[in-house]
């Protein structure tokens, strides 16, 4: 599928979805592969979603770093997940680059995720939380509502219930906040989801 010389990218990832999810984490859409260091989520070596989740969870930003190589341990990660009911995919199923890079802003979205879909996958999740602002833009156009401000939430109703949408600090080191200052945001949010 092409308009003009930009490919349309489908996702590459299944939704990982596991068994009594309380919470869905929503990114825009993975880089391109040679930026990957893992097939899974969050897989950008320079991104640091899963260094957060080691300082917040376990005191260590090398927590799911394999010793002395640049990439995260998918199995680490696909069990915390499973273990703490972190369900995860993106907001869009489909997408252009409009450059060759792995920033949001030259992203453009062709087909969002249908969001109340996936959280009828999960019956028990009741918050959805963004990471990034290209996420936060496409999850307001789904539920038809006001943008949460950075590190905060509003109420919405989606999928026959009522949730909590959390609107978190870009894991991404083009986001102009310190490691610690997002680990601090995120470990509020956990801490509030009871996921601590």
């Amino acid at each position: 599928m092409e308009e003009g010389d930009i490919t349309v990218e489908r996702h590459p990832f299944e939704p990982f979805l596991p068994a009594g999810a309380k919470v869905l984490m929503l990114g825009s859409f993975p880089p391109q592969r040679k930026r990957w260091c893992m097939e899974f989520y969050y897989p950008n070596w320079l991104n640091d979603f899963w260094r957060i989740c080691g300082i917040v969870f376990y005191g260590d930003r090398e927590h799911f770093v394999i010793p002395g190589e640049k990439r995260f341990d998918i199995l680490k990660v696909k069990d915390f997940c499973e273990r703490k009911g972190i369900a995860l995919f993106d907001t869009a199923t489909e997408v252009r680059r409009l450059k060759d890079n792995a920033s949001d802003k030259f992203l453009e979205v062709v087909t969002p995720t249908d969001i109340p879909a996936l959280l009828e996958r999960i019956p028990e999740c009741r918050a959805v939380v963004t990471t990034g602002q290209k996420a936060t833009d496409v999850l307001v156009g789904a539920f038809g509502c006001d943008e949460p401000p950075v590190g905060g939430c509003i109420g919405v109703s989606a999928a026959g219930r009522t949730l909590t949408f959390h609107r978190m600090p870009s894991t991404s080191r083009a986001y102009p906040l310190p490691l610690e200052r997002k680990a601090e945001a995120y470990r509020s949010l956990f801490a509030s989801l009871g996921l601590l």
